[in-house]
C-alpha cells in the first residue's frame, strides 16, 4: 500500500486533480469535476491501495503545492519547464520509455512528432504506439503530451480533449491564437 494525498487546482484551461506519493507527483488529470474526480481517485485507490487522503498546501506532501504552484507559473507565462519530484509508478515499459525521452527532450516552444519520438526512443516502427503511450500518460502538463504532434502537421488527438491541446500550444507559442 502507497500513501495517496491529491488536491485540485484551477487553471485557464480547467480545474486538474494532482496526485502525489512520497516519492512524487503521480497523477494529473484533467477536467477534474466531480464524477472525474471520484473515477480517478478510485484508479488510484484501486492501483495504490487505501483511499486518496485529500491534501493541501499546509496537509499534503510538499510536491502538491509545488506542482500547483508551478503550473500557476506555467500559465502565467513565468515557467517554462517543471522541476518536480515525478513517481513514474503508474507508467512502465515502452510508455515508460516514451514519457521519459518526452519530459527531458522536448522542451516548451518545441514539438515532436509520434514518428521522431518513436525513432528516439529507438522503435522507428512504433508511431502508433506513441500515441497509445500519450494517451495513458498519467503525468500530462508536466509530461508535456501536448507537443506530440502528427508528422504531417495535423494537431493528432489527445486526452484532455483537442480544445485543451490547442490552448497549451498556443501558451508555448507553438500554435498562433484563433483569429476569431
Amino acid at each position: 500500500m502507497t500513501a495517496v494525498t491529491w488536491t485540485v487546482t484551477g487553471t485557464p484551461i480547467g480545474p486538474l486533480l494532482l496526485a502525489a506519493t512520497g516519492r512524487g507527483l503521480a497523477h494529473v488529470v484533467f477536467h477534474a469535476g466531480g464524477t472525474v474526480s471520484r473515477r480517478a481517485l478510485d484508479r488510484l485507490a484501486a492501483r495504490f491501495g487505501g483511499t486518496p487522503a485529500e491534501g493541501g498546501p499546509e496537509t499534503g506532501p510538499p510536491v502538491l503545492a509545488d506542482a500547483a504552484g508551478q503550473l500557476r507559473a506555467y500559465f502565467a507565462g513565468a515557467r517554462t519547464a517543471f522541476d518536480l519530484e515525478l513517481d513514474w509508478s503508474l507508467s512502465s515499459g515502452f510508455s515508460l520509455r516514451v514519457l521519459r525521452e518526452l519530459a527531458s527532450g522536448v522542451p516548451y516552444g518545441t514539438v515532436v512528432s509520434y514518428q521522431d519520438l518513436a525513432d528516439r526512443v529507438g522503435e522507428p516502427g512504433a508511431a502508433r504506439a506513441v500515441g497509445v503511450a500519450m494517451g495513458s500518460n498519467p503525468l500530462p502538463v508536466v509530461v508535456p503530451c501536448h507537443r506530440v504532434v502528427e508528422q504531417n502537421g495535423g494537431i493528432g488527438g489527445f486526452g484532455g480533449g483537442l480544445p485543451t491541446k490547442r490552448a497549451l500550444l498556443e501558451l508555448e507559442g507553438v500554435l498562433p491564437q484563433p483569429l476569431f
